[in-house]
């Protein structure tokens, strides 16, 4: 099979989940297959978010971010679910076990996505026959549909996961882009938003093709360094590795203050707090990171200092975000002395690519319609630990297309979790 690999770069897969919520509720629930089915907050009143949806619902129409009330209006027998987020974390794991059975090298980039890099398992078989495999095992074990991109990089092959689906596996070759990539608009192109692509427009890049060959110096000013690495990507050049241990650890970005005279006036405090804020979070965003964890800093003017911090449901790094969350931190530990020195510091960083907006319905119904729920398997594993399951490849690997099921965390591993979810 090795002649079925390149000599000279990589094969990488991208494993991304079909309408995953709904299909892990189709799992749980047989019943629901078949039928237009949406997962959505605030299920009893009309302006409830949906959250993910069913294909048969999305032939009606429905989409993700739509309120529930024209979602109704379009498909009058949509069926209408509240999350249930601890099936989808077991889903994940669960998902995530099976890729690692073909490769260590597996980089989770959302609770429902991750790359592989395939280039020396070609003892499993093709790169077509590993996906096969990895599509057919998933759909068996636990009873969910993903679709599979193939391709010499991370960007084409996220590219041809989006191709086909449900169900689909899809090669993009770089001798394929031509053809299949430019005559597309900029806004289909995954890492340009609507946003970026009307910026394109102003100086007449309307297709990829046209961002492909467009102008570096244009492209630089216009996006800065974003500019020319999409317009890479609109060539197919992509050199990020696959990296299992992508998210950043254990690293902070404060600022601290010394202030003009000691004080115990609560709005001036604020308004420090607010200014040590927005340092923190350009330096934040400068660093392309989030932070999971905000702490203060606090010295009184008796010189006794304290640190106090507070572990974050969500990664933010928006000035208002930080802002607030330092606020409270502060008005629950300050005696009301007054006040020589402040500080705010991010810690817990993660990547804002990698970042996720933690699996829970207040977070979405606010922030929906401005970022995508991502998460990442460490962070799983952080929460319920390792030994959650039971390796779901406690077998040894044979030829691709005969990896075997035997897995203690088959669908019925949806019933064993606690639903606190459910009323």
């Amino acid at each position: 099979m090795k002649e079925m690999y390149p000599k000279k770069g990589r094969v990488i897969l991208h494993v991304d989940m079909n309408s995953f919520y709904a299909s892990v509720e189709m799992a749980y629930d047989p019943s629901l297959k078949g039928k237009p089915l949406a997962i959505a907050g605030n299920v009893e009143e009309r302006r409830g978010i949906i959250i993910t949806c069913s294909y048969e619902a999305r032939r009606f129409g429905v989409k993700t971010t739509m309120p529930l009330w024209e979602a109704k209006k379009l498909c009058p027998q949509l069926i209408v679910k509240k999350p249930t987020f601890d099936r989808y974390r077991a889903a994940s794991i669960g998902m995530f076990e099976i890729l690692r059975n073909y490769t260590e090298l597996v980089e989770p980039v959302s609770i429902d996505e991750g790359y592989m890099d395939i280039t020396e398992s070609y003892q499993l078989g093709s790169p077509i026959e590993i996906a096969q495999s990895i599509q057919k095992r998933i759909l068996e074990q636990l009873d969910l549909p993903c679709s599979i991109g193939i391709a010499p990089n991370k960007f084409l092959a996220k590219t041809a996961s989006d191709m086909k689906k449900p169900m689909g596996i899809t090669i993009l070759r770089k001798r394929d882009i031509a053809a299949v990539l430019w005559p597309l608009n900029t806004n289909e192109m995954h890492g340009v938003g609507k946003k970026t692509a009307e910026k394109l427009t102003t100086i007449g890049i309307h297709t990829i093709g046209e961002l492909a060959k467009g102008n570096e110096i244009q492209l630089k000013s216009l996006l800065g360094i974003n500019g020319i690495r999409i317009k890479e990507r609109a060539n197919g050049i992509d050199t990020r590795p696959v990296d299992p241990e992508s998210v950043l650890e254990f690293k902070s970005i404060g600022n601290s203050t010394t202030l003009p005279k000691d004080t115990g006036n609560q709005q001036e405090l604020f308004r420090v707090l607010d200014s040590l804020a927005e340092t923190v979070s350009v330096r934040l965003k400068r660093k392309n990171v989030l932070a999971s964890t905000i702490g203060i800093t606090v010295r009184f003017k008796d010189r006794k200092t304290i640190t106090r911090s507070k572990k974050l449901a969500n990664p933010i790094n928006h000035q208002e975000d930080v802002a607030t969350q330092a606020k409270q931190l502060f008005l629950k530990h300050w005696n009301g002395d007054a006040v020589r020195l402040l500080g705010i510091t991010g810690y817990d960083l993660v990547e804002e690519e990698l970042a996720f907006k933690q699996l829970d319905l207040f977070s979405f119904e606010k922030d929906a319609k401005k970022e995508p729920l991502l998460n990442t398997l460490s962070a799983l594993r952080e929460k319920y630990g390792k030994s959650i399951i039971e390796n779901a490849g406690s077998h040894k690997l044979g030829a691709a297309d005969n990896v075997g099921t035997g897995t203690s965390f088959n669908k019925d591993f949806l019933r064993s979790f606690p639903q606190k979810n459910e009323e």
